[in-house]
């Protein structure tokens, strides 16, 4: 009889170790990364100075997309850009839907379309010496294939500043990163993680 208390302490234990253990099992297979977006060219021929078009209001753009993830796709929404005048982003210039699709895990995806900007706006945002800034805002829902199952939807709302010289090309010879601020999938990681945690605790405190 005074072995009860132990076995039954013992066993209490081993329960929520094991529970543990679950627990981070389950966050490490389910969680996911949200796929990483970059602007690779930014071209507006109309501030070209060397071909002198002004009335030219294209804008080319070549949009990168990187799921991280390595064994969960991705399902895209309709990919929706934004483009503003900067620093503000007081005026809308113009838009464009890239269609919704799907993209493997550690797969890469490149989108270039052509974007017609307000002609007025462009010339405005122009500073005299041929400069140009904008912001690219990027807006979308994903949702993660993991195995046989897909996900919620999860918001992606990201974007950056452009800088744009006399050439019409963007001044980063890098590709521009666009980023966000605490997103609903990250809240939902964070979540994850203090479940574990307070697991955890509460496995320390027996």
């Amino acid at each position: 009889m005074s072995d009860q208390p132990g076995g039954c302490c013992r066993c209490c234990c081993s329960f929520i170790f094991t529970l543990g253990l679950t627990a981070l099992f389950m966050w490490l297979s389910l969680r996911t990364d949200n796929p990483t977006c970059y602007i690779q060219n930014f071209y507006l021929p109309g501030l070209n100075k060397a071909l002198n078009n002004t009335a030219n209001n294209t804008l080319v753009i070549e949009l990168k997309l990187e799921n991280g993830n390595k064994d969960k796709g991705i399902y895209y929404d309709a990919i929706n850009l934004t483009f503003y005048d900067f620093p503000n982003k007081s005026h809308l210039m113009g838009n464009y839907t890239i269609p919704g699709f799907y993209q493997g895990h550690k797969k890469k995806a490149t989108r270039q379309p052509l974007v017609e900007l307000n002609k007025t706006l462009l010339l405005q945002a122009t500073y005299p010496n041929g400069t140009a800034n904008f912001h690219v805002d990027l807006a979308t829902a994903v949702r993660f294939k993991i195995m046989a199952w897909k996900t919620k939807r999860h918001k992606l709302d990201v974007g950056s500043d452009v800088e744009v010289n006399d050439q019409g090309i963007k001044t980063n010879k890098k590709k521009i990163k666009l980023r966000s601020g605490a997103s609903e999938h990250k809240r939902y990681c964070a979540q994850m993680g203090a479940l574990v945690s307070l697991v955890v605790l509460v496995f320390l405190d027996f």
